[in-house]
């Protein structure tokens, strides 16, 4: 096979993990959750328990989603 060229190291590569992210993008991530959390306390101590508690829940849940990737 003349043409035939070896691809095991790319597909070593392949299997590896991916780096974990580190730096200034999780510290933003952390950073804006906290932020929510205590702008929805806020609110739920202001008497405005649905709007807090559907803040923090959606909030939740999009957090998830961007840390899953989607």
């Amino acid at each position: 096979m003349g043409g035939a060229e070896d691809d095991f190291r790319l597909w070593e590569r392949e299997l590896e993990d991916p780096p974990v992210e580190t730096g200034t993008g999780v510290k933003a991530l952390v950073l804006m959750a906290a932020l929510t959390a205590v702008g929805c306390a806020a609110l739920i101590i202001l008497d405005q328990v649905p709007l807090g508690t559907a803040g923090l829940i959606i909030a939740s849940i999009v957090l998830l989603l961007w840390r899953a990737g989607l």
